[in-house]
């Protein structure tokens, strides 16, 4: 069965993200998609030390954390959904640190040939959300991946709030995560996966 496995960068377990990423979900297992989500609020996922261990040994790092894991979980996902709120015009800590820690399947572009969806939301209707966007979406280009973007050719889905659960009145980022759902799950039939 095709997989997605949705991330989920923010630190805050029920926050506008999560909610924008339930939508993306649930539209998916509408369409007979099966979804993991991975939130980085449960896991710890240090920073990478450059230590060049993985470049040398795809695989291995002597960092004791759940990285390694989590970055299996990806590269068994036929596409990912990615989401962040946005910390200072950009994704947050948590997830910054799981995208430089992919330099491990990187390294044998384990990624390669997947689809990547971004989502976002920030505080205000121009408050860095196609900054992050961007941001997730180079982490799929770094690793080769096909980006997923939105019925009407958007970057991903991006939303608006500045309180826990203010997301559910912003119609449009609601909208677009279901659009962008249904474009990840059109691309993984044109995929054939």
């Amino acid at each position: 069965m095709t997989k997605v496995v949705t991330v989920n960068g923010s630190p805050r377990r029920k926050g506008n993200v999560d909610a924008l990423l339930r939508v993306a979900e649930e539209e998916l297992e509408g369409l007979g998609v099966e979804v993991e989500r991975i939130s980085l609020s449960d896991y710890n996922v240090k920073p990478c030390e450059a230590c060049d261990v993985c470049s040398e040994n795809a695989w291995e790092c002597p960092l004791d954390d759940d990285a390694v894991p989590l970055l299996r979980k990806l590269v068994e996902a036929d596409a990912l959904i990615v989401g962040s709120p946005v910390y200072f015009g950009g994704v947050t800590a948590q997830l910054k640190a799981l995208i430089d820690r992919s330099a491990i399947p990187y390294q044998k572009s384990e990624l390669r040939g997947k689809i990547g969806a971004a989502i976002s939301c920030g505080g205000g209707r121009h408050g860095g959300q196609e900054l992050t966007v961007n941001q997730i979406i180079t982490f799929f280009l770094m690793h080769e991946m096909t980006v997923a973007s939105g019925e009407e050719g958007v970057f991903g889905a991006m939303g608006v709030a500045n309180d826990l659960g203010d997301i559910a009145s912003d119609e449009e980022a609601l909208s677009s995560s279901r659009a962008l759902a249904r474009r990840v799950a059109e691309l993984l039939r044109e995929k054939g996966a």
